[in-house]
């Protein structure tokens, strides 16, 4: 809630601060004193226009400071400090500046802040109800909001199943529209993806082939010099024609050591070596003959081989370096054309899923209307009950809960055929449209007059009418209200006598649960105020100023005799404030214990 209000410059005001508590805190003051400029204040921190003309004449520039107990606000202090201000103690300066010359600067947590900003973070905390002020209650949404909140856990719970079934329906319609969608691109891909699949399973290639085929093909390409080299190599190690060879330097070499070797150990030792390689030369001399015989020349296999290779180097182009990467694409091409052609079936299920969700849709939409429309009915009695004590016994106040139908040619009810497009929803033997809240547009009505027919309220009651009305359906809320401050200005306006004690029985209703500050004219309304605040204005003849203070009880009396009467020194009008304030304490004990 908010602990203080600082104004400096603004209007008449040179220069007050604002201490405010819980409960009830009443703002008066003589006509034209200024006591609007505390709403206006409060109107800055919310973001309001900057108007450079109610800057007091001869200042620079006026400044508005609010400082809020962030105890109890959930977000709140995080929400400041993402937008680099501080919070200190659970306090937060929320502040406005607005220049001589129009310009306007907001600060939140003593960080500069786009006034927009500075308008998100104190919007929840404030609602201000004056003549000329744009009233929460009166947006569209803010009436469900309120009404929702109102109707408890009937409507709550069937509140979050159809956002629940909502969500849901989203994302199915969001996947349906997608995989419709790209259809013909799922079509190219798996026409690609089927001729080189084709391609691979008419080749067939086996993993390791490539360097099978390519040492093949070396072998064949040079048939004829592998055979030339092999009998050359086995002529020089065993000559068919009686040429020196191998075979015979060495039987020669071990002859000549063989015919010493009784000689000398030594030489006994070459003579054996020479016999083993001799061995080693005849098995050599065979395997190069039989090598030299193996080898053939095969045009045929030749042109076969060069061919299969060809045939896995061109996949190698396209689908990997190496057969074993033609082989992976292979495979995971195979898992991706399953994919895309279970797509249809995915198109088949999606539908099947849309249609049940949109059938649950109708039923917890329905069952939403129906608590809505249970407690736009409490509601409605409520607050005509209150308005009877506000001076409008006339009023009639009326909540609608209603359906907007569409013509049943725009939609089957199922959604569109291709998931592209939402369709409005079948409910029983209705086509209606829908949002994530619900099936139903809640508007308030209000007839202020016997024989009005009733209308929106923005259209139905003049401006003090609407201060009033806005005061009934406040009261009326306020156990549900997530705003812990109210301000009401000039909320009596246009009323007096048993009505204003009325107004202030209601007020000091609603502070037992809330923070309400209130400008007021009235005696009767001033005297339920927990806090009495005094707007004076002063002048020494060339400046007037003005300036707020908190009045003790001695003060109270002089003041309410004053709206009284007229006169502060009254005897008769002070008895008559202290009769108003001792009833008025009554009235505040009694609402405390309610």
């Amino acid at each position: 809630m908010l602990e203080e209000i600082r104004i400096r410059s603004l209007g008449v005001i040179d220069s007050s601060t604002l201490t405010l508590g819980p409960g009830l805190t009443v703002v008066t003051g003589e006509t034209g004193a200024g006591k609007t400029m505390v709403v206006t204040a409060l109107g800055l921190l919310l973001g309001g226009r900057a108007d450079s003309g109610a800057v007091r004449s001869g200042s620079k520039a006026a400044r508005v400071e609010g400082v809020v107990l962030t105890g109890g606000l959930d977000g709140f202090a995080a929400a400041v400090e993402e937008t680099g201000g501080v919070v200190e103690d659970d306090r937060a300066v929320l502040a406005r500046n607005i220049s001589a010359e129009g310009r306007s600067r907001a600060y939140a947590g003593g960080a500069t802040v786009p006034v927009a900003v500075l308008g998100e973070l104190a919007q929840p905390l404030v609602a201000v109800h004056g003549q000329s002020d744009q009233h929460r209650l009166l947006r569209a949404a803010a009436q469900r909001e309120a009404l929702d909140r109102f109707g408890g856990a009937p409507v709550a719970e069937a509140a979050a199943a159809y956002r629940e079934l909502h969500d849901a329906l989203v994302t199915t319609e969001r996947e349906l529209a997608d995989v419709v969608a790209s259809s013909q691109e799922r079509a190219r891909e798996a026409e690609l993806l089927r001729f080189g699949l084709d391609q691979i399973a008419e080749v067939a290639p086996g993993a390791g082939e490539e360097d099978e085929l390519a040492a093949e093909e070396s072998r064949l390409g040079y048939a004829d010099e592998l055979r030339t080299a092999a009998e050359t190599a086995r002529e020089a190690l065993s000559s068919e024609v009686g040429a020196p060879d191998a075979l015979g330097a060495m039987a020669a070499a071990r002859s000549a050591l063989d015919g010493v070797a009784e000689h000398d150990p030594a030489a006994a030792a070459l003579a054996q070596r020479l016999a083993e390689v001799g061995y080693l030369l005849t098995d050599l001399a065979g395997d190069v003959a039989s090598y030299a015989t193996g080898v053939e020349v095969d045009p045929a296999r030749l042109a076969a081989v060069s061919e299969r290779r060809a045939a896995l180097i061109a996949l190698t182009r396209k689908y990997g370096d190496t057969i074993a990467e033609v082989l992976s694409w292979s495979e995971r091409s195979a898992r991706r054309l399953t994919e895309l052609e279970s797509a249809d079936d995915s198109i088949d299920e999606l539908r099947a899923r849309r249609r049940t969700l949109r059938d649950q849709l109708a039923e917890v939409g329905s069952r939403l209307s129906t608590a809505r429309t249970d407690a736009a009915g409490r509601l409605a009695e409520r607050v005509e009950a209150e308005l009877g004590h506000l001076a409008m016994p006339h009023a009639r106040f009326r909540i609608d809960v209603r359906q907007q139908e569409v013509d049943p040619g725009a939609g089957d009810g199922d959604g569109a055929g291709d998931g592209t497009e939402r369709a409005p929803l079948r409910v029983g033997e209705r086509v209606l449209r829908f949002a994530r809240h619900g099936l139903d547009e809640v508007e308030m009505l209000l007839a202020a007059n016997t024989g009005a027919d009733p209308r929106p309220l923005t259209k139905g009651a003049s401006g003090g009418e609407l201060s009033r009305v806005m005061l009934a359906l406040e009261v009326s809320l306020a156990a549900t209200s997530p705003v812990p401050t109210f301000v009401f200005d000039e909320v009596d306006a246009g009323v007096g006598g048993k009505a204003g004690i009325e107004i202030g029985r209601r007020l000091a209703g609603l502070a037992v649960h809330k923070q309400v500050l209130v400008v007021t004219h009235l005696p009767q309304v001033a005297a339920y105020a927990d806090t009495h605040v005094l707007v004076r204005k002063e002048s020494d003849g060339s400046v007037t100023s003005s300036g707020l203070t908190v009045l003790d009880e001695g003060a109270r009396e002089q003041e309410l005799s004053r709206m009284l009467a007229g006169l502060e020194s009254s005897d008769t009008a002070v008895a008559h404030a202290r009769e108003l304030l001792a009833s008025a304490a009554r009235d505040r004990a009694a609402a405390a214990r309610a």
